[in-house]
């Protein structure tokens, strides 16, 4: 595996230590570099996915080195910050750190380890695949990486997920629809398609599947539809352009790797995106799912809804709203709850003593947090969290270092708050002229 921050600084949130650096024989993988050494490669690899902030991660990190140490000319280890590189990480379907996986004879097929975190396991699970791998090679079953330079004629690469389009299909499928196109004109003869050509069929499976069919990858060859290629000034092959609903088509000019195809319909993914749910704290469920999946869960105690009624609360919550929208890509869980409904959790996070409402930013895995000192504005909030995503702000631990009780309450209905209803007091009875004079 590959992990090599040597002169890279890590600004994360909580200001974590890279785990590896340049002095170690853990190799440093990016989407820049992955499918070069890793797919490419002929060498078997050992991958590990990590996030800097993951405390089993750092702990993993010694006996990762140790192994790479022990396997160094022998098998390829590398090291993936997947909370850096979310794009590669979502490629190999990453859902938890560390995620360690290994890319023997048949590169597009990664298999999951599942042993021991030792360097002693970790040895022995890269020894045993190498003798697998060698096995297959003296039976004849390579099962080896592609190098794609078979024509479009030959069959060769599964196509399954790339959709062809022509001059007939063109508009009803990609024009008026409301996901996102990436579409490649091509020409037969044309050897730079050839060479891309696995690239974009192994990204269309992968980005299928990532997206849910919300970004789809086409195909369009320009010699037998010239009409497509004359509306869009197809002048060179291959040609990929980014459709979506609303605005003019644009030129895709990034990497031809599936990595690079993948990393940017990700990013075409999330631009699209729907903002994060907004949840109410109403039990302990609510709290622990969203700030457990999440690096960061970001926490609003708003007024009492007496002191706000159902148009100030609302106002509040379009702020949050915004905010969400605006760091989708950070992808952190957003929360709410009202002034005194978790007052446990307030004293937790120092939230209260300078009145509401009031934001914090929690990391659940630290058990730290920091809170918002300036207004709950777009502004004021967009300044705090601004200074989160590049690791900056001053944070302090959880109250008691985890998540005190939550209180099980009833959601909001979304109306303005009624007073408590008295009882009535009865004066029938109540001889105030008698009352007077005692008092005079």
């Amino acid at each position: 595996l590959l992990f090599v921050l040597g002169t890279v600084s890590c600004t994360l949130f909580l200001a974590v230590n890279c785990l590896y650096s340049a002095s170690d024989d853990v190799i440093e993988l990016t989407p820049t570099n992955f499918n070069k050494e890793v797919i490419q490669s002929e060498s078997l690899w050992l991958v590990e996915f990590y996030a800097p902030w993951c405390g089993h991660c750092q702990r993993l990190t010694p006996e990762w080195k140790k192994a790479a140490t022990a396997l160094k000319g022998v098998v390829k280890v590398g090291a993936v910050d997947a909370d850096k590189h979310q794009s590669l990480g979502g490629q190999y379907g990453v859902r938890g750190f560390p995620t360690i996986k290994i890319f023997g004879a048949n590169k597009n097929k990664a298999e999951d380890y599942q042993g021991g975190r030792t360097s002693d396991a970790i040895v022995d699970a890269a020894l045993s695949a190498l003798r697998s791998l060698v096995k297959d090679r003296l039976s004849g079953r390579s099962g080896g990486y592609s190098s794609g330079k078979q024509s479009r004629e030959s069959g060769g690469g599964d196509k399954k997920d790339v959709i062809e389009l022509t001059d007939d299909s063109f508009d009803k499928n990609v024009i008026n629809s409301d996901d996102v196109w990436m579409v490649e004109f091509y020409a037969p003869w044309c050897g730079h398609c050839k060479n891309l050509e696995p690239e974009w069929a192994a990204a269309a499976t992968e980005v299928k599947e990532q997206t849910k069919g919300k970004v789809k990858l086409a195909a369009v060859d320009a010699t037998v539809n010239q009409m497509l290629a004359g509306r869009y000034g197809i002048r060179g092959f291959p040609t990929i352009k980014i459709f979506q609903k609303g605005e003019d088509p644009v030129d895709y000019d990034g990497g031809r790797t599936r990595s690079d195809i993948i990393a940017r319909a990700l990013d075409l993914f999330s631009d699209n995106a729907p903002p994060p749910e907004l949840l109410e704290i109403i039990n302990e469920d609510v709290l622990k799912s969203t700030c457990d999946a999440h690096q960061l869960c970001i926490i609003s105690v708003l007024p009492h809804i007496l002191d706000t009624g159902a148009s100030g609360r609302n106002s509040y919550l379009d702020v949050m709203l915004k905010m969400a929208e605006k760091y989708k890509k950070k992808m952190w869980g957003w929360l709410w709850t009202e002034a005194g409904a978790q007052s446990d959790l307030e004293s937790s996070l120092g939230i209260g003593g300078f009145g509401y409402p009031a934001m914090a930013a929690v990391n659940a895995r630290k058990m730290k947090f920091a809170l918002l000192k300036g207004s709950f504005s777009e502004q004021g909030i967009n300044e705090f969290l601004r200074e989160l995503s590049v690791g900056r702000g001053s944070t302090a631990p959880v109250g008691g270092g985890a998540f005190p009780k939550i209180h099980s309450v009833e959601p909001w209905d979304g109306k303005d708050g009624e007073l408590p209803v008295e009882d009535d007091i009865d004066l029938s009875d109540v001889d105030l002229d008698d009352w007077d004079k005692d008092e005079l």
